[in-house]
């Protein structure tokens, strides 16, 4: 019996080898030029990938929601420490989430002020408001109607990250964007 499995598995394997020969072969050893820029765009106008041969498509996250966001923009921003100023990477991001949303015109979204756990509680809650509406503000200047945008602040009391340390400080000084009607961090 196990050399009857073992028969079958090199069948398997030797079958799969010369199907990979075959398809190297009908191509030349390189992928057409169609194939390769498909590969390289990644997805096709109606938001889903092809797979190499472009038969079938492979369906991605659907357009303006959460999962799309993370995917194609990210759904946070980190701040310095006691500082509500986008740094350059911040606002890179947030520049992509303004064209996310012109992208998504009918997509609203709230974002989340949070703050490390010091200062005083009423200060942390102050501060993830500027953070909040330091993001809600390039987002107009950008274009994006603040019809489209809400902002809350939690201050220190949901971490993304549990400790008193320097990383886990830097990872809880952060805004989120969350798609409105998606499950609130």
């Amino acid at each position: 019996m196990k050399t009857h499995l073992t028969f079958v598995a090199a069948a398997l394997f030797l079958a799969a080898c010369s199907t990979a020969a075959e398809d190297s072969a009908v191509t030349g050893g390189q992928a057409s030029a169609e194939q390769q820029a498909a590969e390289q765009a990644g997805q096709g106008a109606s938001g889903a990938a092809q797979d190499e041969i472009g038969r079938e498509e492979i369906a991605g996250p659907a357009a303006g929601t959460q999962e799309h966001l993370v995917v194609n923009v990210g759904d946070r921003v980190f701040f310095e420490f006691d500082s509500s100023s986008l740094t350059e990477e911040a606002t890179e991001t947030v520049d992509r989430l303004a064209a996310w949303m012109d992208q998504n015109g009918g997509t609203s979204i709230i974002i989340e002020g949070h703050a490390d756990e010091r200062g005083t509680r009423d200060y942390n809650l102050a501060l993830g408001a500027r953070r909040a509406n330091a993001i809600r503000d390039h987002l107009s200047l950008r274009g994006i109607d603040t019809n489209r945008l809400e902002t809350v602040s939690y201050g220190e009391e949901r971490p993304a990250v549990m400790g008193s340390n320097d990383r886990a400080w830097a990872q809880n000084r952060r805004a989120v964007f969350v798609v409105e009607g998606a499950p609130v961090s």
